[in-house]
């Protein structure tokens, strides 16, 4: 086993039409507004940015983000990371009765020093942290999508 590489799996249910969770969602620049964890993203060109991520854990990830797949007749969403983070993450949208499922999944490898030197002590804790973060994340999209 790589104690480097992660794979998450998070599926929201939210109270929206799946074509309003990826107007919202396509809009990364505006993460830090609704997700706390998201601290900042700076979009560099129309298909790439940075963002600095903390969860629970007083230290940021730093991860540069490509768009990979834009496809909002198919509702998904797919960037390439590299950075703190090497890999790629994605959503998928669904109808789900009157609102929407969120699929998020992502594989990633840890590139981020600290973290590799605590790979195998810190993985739990590693596993929590994100766990917490997918928490706050939708949260804050639930809330975004009633304020709109």
């Amino acid at each position: 086993m790589d104690w480097c590489r992660y794979r998450f799996r998070s599926v929201w249910r939210l109270a929206a039409p799946p074509d309003a969770v990826y107007a919202v969602l396509e809009r990364a620049e505006e993460y830090p507004r609704w997700w706390p964890q998201v601290r900042e993203v700076v979009p560099l060109d129309e298909l790439t940015g940075t963002a600095r991520l903390r969860s629970l854990l007083p230290y940021d990830l730093v991860v540069t983000a490509r768009a990979r797949r834009r496809d909002p007749g198919a509702r998904v969403l797919e960037v390439g990371l590299s950075g703190d983070l090497d890999g790629w993450a994605r959503w998928t949208l669904a109808p789900e009765g009157n609102g929407t499922r969120a699929l998020y999944e992502q594989e990633v490898e840890v590139r981020a020093p600290l973290m590799r030197a605590l790979a195998v002590p810190g993985r739990p804790v590693f596993r929590a942290n994100h766990a917490l973060m997918m928490r706050g994340g939708r949260r804050g999209l639930a809330a975004r999508l009633r304020a709109v």
